[in-house]
């Protein structure tokens, strides 16, 4: 690609306008939501890739699942009954029971409610609760103790805040050990990535029930927030750090306090990441108990009409009480992917090395050279964002900075490209459509050899209909007759593309084509034939994937057309194509028609048959159609011609013979050659349709002027 000093001004001068729009994106002065979305997607691509996949047998999910539903009844059930599901759990001696459920109303049963209490009295349960957002802030129930206090000015913290909850009666809260909220907050595409750790209501901070199940398993360490920045003075948050004696855990989170989930496989019973016990074994003791011995079990449901189901990057119906049981997985683990506070200094600072190397390269090189560059630059984007991912879980923005490598080369490209030839482009943009690629590539070197204005040359025209396509139509649903023509019609245009053929049009299921426009082709009357053999081919592909898929088999049938015609740019001033127009390309649609009238796949002109003698042909009729008074004879192209085939030899043989003795009237001989012609012959329709003909004119003999030729005057 040439590159003139003035055009490497100007294609500097647009790389550093575009490399400045990323910048203000990068600063949040001109946010591009696009980008947002399309990191989001890298991520959740990325965390898919990545899962481990592999069962964490630390924790265990009692389902309250359909099958539990059935037998004990629907939810909530009876508290009396959720104790006795808790003294069995404990009967089993599981370390600790998380409740991804709230009881906010009393039970209308006198003394549940208390049975219940006492059965997670002095036990290792941390219960659930949810906040909630709304003008009312409707608070229910008793919220537990907060783990921090903002009151002493620091409530500019940035962490998620609610103004009302629904939390678990007195009596429960004050007998369970502790209590985590269990709210999933969704982005705005409605995917939950990442779950709050802490959140605010009023100057109160609590926590999530995942880190209270971790705080229990570590003996209730203390909690301080982490603030961002070097002194520690700016208002977001850097992290959480647990304080138990001289021993500190600091749990790194993203501004507002939260984690990205650390999926660990798709979800669900047979999602493998976690064991998955129906609520209604345990209740029936149809549980081994070396099962739950020493495990973490946390009680949710799968049940749909429960409502906690969330849709993640990892499943669309993913089981909200996994989601807490992979953040306290990764908890545990130390495996905590996360966005840090200097992510957007990490791509501004990447976006200005990225952008200047290409604004002061890129104008310097060839094409190849400049793809190479382009290539290296957007493959070491991706392993240091990579890199840094699975060494230490640092989540990076990638799609900006990949978007202005692609961006500055499409733009280096497209600038490279002004100086070439507006013919060249015009022709390419006008016959792209019609022509195969590798046509247009043969027009493009002599441009000023092709335009679009109609002139008359001798072609020749192919016209390919659907066979029993209006009983399709009317028993297929139409989409699953919309992907049926848009496969056939997608091969079919394969093969005539590959044979040179120019594509006029698609009328429902007809398929239009020419061979001889806009390149000129001596051979265009061999190579139509040839494609019309091709589609009859194509097309018995096709029936067998079907016949195998079960889906309705295709035939089709086609004319072909060989004579002068107008071929150009033609329509009106709303709507333009490039076609041809003519007696021979009626002719060819008449042709198409017969081919259900003799049941042959192909009928060709004589002058087709005259143009492509290198064809093996057989002569159906001698037919006079509609719109035409002079009469011609109709073939029907057999295959190439080459080693003589002695079955087919003999077959055309004995159909000369029968051609002879239909024009000299000796029906006798005809039923005796039709007969043989009809014993294990492919070609039963024609000869049938022959033997008819001869049936008829023994009953009713035709006049001494006739001459055999057969009219067809129905299009």
């Amino acid at each position: 690609m040439s590159t003139t000093r003035g055009h490497r001004r100007l294609t500097t001068a647009s790389l550093l306008l575009l490399l400045c729009l990323f910048v203000l994106h990068a600063s949040g002065t001109l946010a591009v939501l696009l980008l947002h979305r399309l990191d989001e997607q890298i991520q959740d691509t990325r965390l898919r890739a990545t899962m481990p996949r592999t069962l964490d047998e630390r924790i265990v999910i009692v389902d309250i699942d359909e099958k539990s539903l059935a037998e004990v009844g629907r939810w909530p059930w009876p508290r009396d009954r959720v104790a006795d599901l808790v003294d069995r759990l404990f009967g089993h001696d599981i370390r600790l029971l998380g409740m991804d459920t709230v009881f906010a109303e009393p039970d209308p049963l006198p003394g549940a409610d208390q049975r219940l209490a006492q059965a997670i009295r002095g036990r290792p349960v941390v219960l659930g609760y949810y906040f909630t957002s709304d003008r009312e802030g409707r608070i229910t129930g008793q919220l537990p103790a907060p783990v921090l206090d903002l009151s002493d000015g620091s409530s500019s913290v940035p962490l998620t805040r609610w103004n009302g909850y629904g939390a678990n009666l007195p009596g429960l809260m004050q007998a369970g050990a502790s209590a985590g909220f269990f709210n999933a907050v969704t982005d705005d595409d409605g995917v939950v990535r990442s779950l709050p750790l802490l959140a605010s209501h009023g100057d109160q901070v609590y926590e999530s029930l995942a880190l209270a199940l971790f705080r229990h398993l570590l003996d209730r360490p203390a909690l301080e927030l982490v603030a961002s920045g070097a002194d520690g003075s700016s208002p977001g948050v850097q992290g959480i750090r647990l304080i138990q004696g001289d021993r500190q855990i600091v749990v790194p989170t993203d501004g507002r306090g939260a984690l990205l989930v650390p999926f660990r496989g798709t979800g669900g019973p047979q999602g493998g990441s976690f064991t998955y016990l129906p609520a209604a074994d345990v209740l029936a003791d149809r549980v081994p108990p070396q099962t739950l011995r020493g495990r973490i079990v946390l009680l949710g449901t799968t049940a749909p009409g429960l409502q906690d189901l969330r849709a993640t990057p990892v499943s669309q119906v993913y089981p909200g009480v996994e989601v807490h049981a992979n953040l306290l997985s990764g908890l545990l683990d130390g495996r905590l992917p996360y966005r840090p506070d200097y992510a957007a200094g990490y791509e501004l600072l990447m976006l200005l090395v990225i952008g200047l190397a290409l604004a002061l390269w890129l104008p310097r090189l060839g094409a190849t050279k400049a793809v190479a560059l382009c290539l290296v630059l957007m493959l070491g984007v991706v392993a240091v964002t990579q890199f840094l991912y699975l060494e230490h879980g640092l989540v990076m923005p990638m799609a900006a900075l990949l978007a202005l490598i692609m961006l500055a080369l499409a733009l280096y490209m497209g600038l490279g490209f002004l100086g070439e030839s507006r013919a060249r482009r015009e022709l390419a943009r006008r016959f792209g459509t019609y022509v195969p690629p590798e046509i247009v590539e043969e027009m493009l070197r002599d441009p000023d050899r092709y335009d679009m204005s109609a002139t008359t040359r001798e072609m020749t025209v192919l016209f390919c209909d659907m066979k029993g396509f209006t009983q399709m139509a009317e028993t297929m649903l139409p989409a699953d007759l919309q992907r049926l023509l848009n496969e056939v019609f997608s091969r079919l245009t394969a093969v005539v593309q590959r044979h040179r053929g120019t594509i006029d049009k698609y009328m429902g299921d007809c398929l239009m084509a020419f061979w001889g426009a806009p390149v000129p082709a001596e051979d265009h009357a061999t190579r139509a034939v040839d494609a019309a053999l091709d589609i009859v081919a194509e097309v018995r592909a096709i029936n067998q994937a079907h016949r195998d898929r079960g889906l309705p088999e295709i035939g089709v049938g086609v004319g072909l057309s060989t004579g002068p015609m107008c071929v150009g740019d033609m329509g009106s001033d709303l709507r333009r194509s490039y076609t041809v127009i003519g007696d021979s390309v009626n002719l060819g649609a008449r042709l198409e028609g017969l081919s259900r009238v003799y049941g042959v796949d192909i009928v060709a002109s004589d002058r087709t048959r005259e143009q492509a003698p290198g064809h093996v042909w057989q002569e159906i009729d001698r037919v006079r159609v509609k719109g035409r008074s002079q009469a011609l004879a109709v073939h029907l192209p057999l295959g190439p011609a080459g080693v003589p085939d002695e079955a087919m030899q003999r077959e055309l043989s004995q159909w000369r013979a029968f051609r002879q003795a239909w024009l000299a009237r000796d029906w006798l001989s005809c039923d005796a050659l039709l007969a043989g012609l009809m014993t294990g012959n492919v070609k039963k329709v024609l000869y049938r349709y022959w033997a008819e003909r001869v049936g008829l004119m023994k009953s009713s003999p035709p006049g001494p002027d006739w001459d055999g030729t057969t009219d067809h005057t129905h299009k």
